[in-house]
């Protein structure tokens, strides 16, 4: 399949951090690096690479390791947080630049809260997309998780046994990718097909509706892109992310207590999963006050009404509003 043509963006592969990752890029100016997250492409970003080059910065989309035509090393350590920031400050290093801007969504949004953390040196201020910084946990995340779901299903628990969360999706990336990509109050084909919360009951796609169609903000042609990028990369590198989650709490004692210290955003929709009452973080109505004792520089706060996970592509206009308002308020 031949990449899409978005206008003023080229693509190119670098060496960063011992491997080859390819990127998007788009402008000239101050570097601004955006992360994607799961399971999502650099082409997650379409609507902010030109947008914000016109406002005068370098963009840079990566393909993450493990994702699209980036490579993906084979051990499953090669995926815990140290390489993964690695990759990141790799980037701004091969790209001739000291320091950059990072934006993240989703797990990309896990990364730059921890480049922030971790390469000070690299990173000015930071961005993050539906998943907030609260502080390093008190205790290893997967610990947490099981203790909380016991025997049920939790996609985050399913991708820690071995070789099952991938063999599931690349058997069928589209039907993932079409049940996972949808917006809140999406209308629903089909209810799943497994109802039954043990984990022991079956896999992540049959746990997930069948949508009526795609949303308004996805084309076919660029679902169509999405799926090959999976189907040249396979899920294991992507589902890796998720095995080093006790990893990485284990290999960073040191940010106990630690804030993040440059400036900050925080932008997700209403009705994320990540966010709501009771979802993901099991966060409630104090997020807010908890990502600001966290994050003092935190700038910016924006819920978008009923949008939902995949922000930046439901709702690309507020989006790209506050980025730009956000660079355009930082000074060197």
């Amino acid at each position: 399949m031949t990449d899409p043509t978005l206008p003023g963006v080229t693509s190119r592969f670098v060496e960063a951090n011992g491997i080859r990752m390819r990127i998007a890029e788009a402008g000239t100016g101050p570097l601004v690096l955006l992360l994607h997250g799961f399971p999502e492409s650099w082409y997650s970003w379409r609507h902010q690479l030109g947008a914000l080059a016109d406002a005068g910065y370098h963009v840079v989309a990566p393909a993450m390791r493990g994702y699209g035509e980036s490579d993906s090393p084979p051990d499953v350590e090669d995926f815990d947080i140290t390489h993964l920031v690695g990759d990141a400050a790799g980037l701004v290093e091969a790209l001739g630049e000291e320091r950059a801007v990072v934006v993240g969504h989703d797990w990309g949004a896990i990364i730059a809260w921890q480049c922030a953390l971790l390469r000070p040196d690299r990173f000015r201020a930071v961005a993050g997309l539906s998943v907030p910084y609260t502080g390093r946990a008190p205790v290893a995340p997967v610990s947490a998780w099981r203790r909380r779901f016991g025997d049920n299903f939790f996609y985050i628990l399913y991708f820690q046994q071995s070789d099952i969360a991938e063999n599931e999706f690349d058997t069928n990336p589209r039907a993932l990718l079409q049940r996972l990509y949808q917006s809140p109050g999406s209308p629903i084909a089909a209810p799943p097909e497994i109802s039954d919360p043990l984990m022991s009951a079956g896999g992540w796609i049959g746990r997930l509706a069948e949508p009526a169609g795609l949303p308004a903000w996805l084309t076919a042609a660029e679902l169509d892109y999405y799926v090959e990028q999976f189907e040249r990369s396979g899920f294991r590198g992507p589902v890796n992310y998720y095995r080093n989650f006790d990893r990485n709490w284990e290999l960073t004692p040191e940010l106990a207590g630690a804030p993040v210290v440059q400036p900050a955003i925080f932008i997700a929709g209403e009705q994320d999963p990540v966010i709501v009452r009771g979802g993901i973080m099991g966060a409630g109505d104090d997020l807010e006050e908890h990502v600001r004792r966290a994050v003092p520089d935190l700038r910016g706060w924006l819920l978008v009404p009923g949008a939902g996970h995949w922000i930046q592509q439901e709702r690309p206009g507020e989006v790209n509003a506050a980025l730009i308002d956000f660079l355009e308020g930082l000074v060197d």
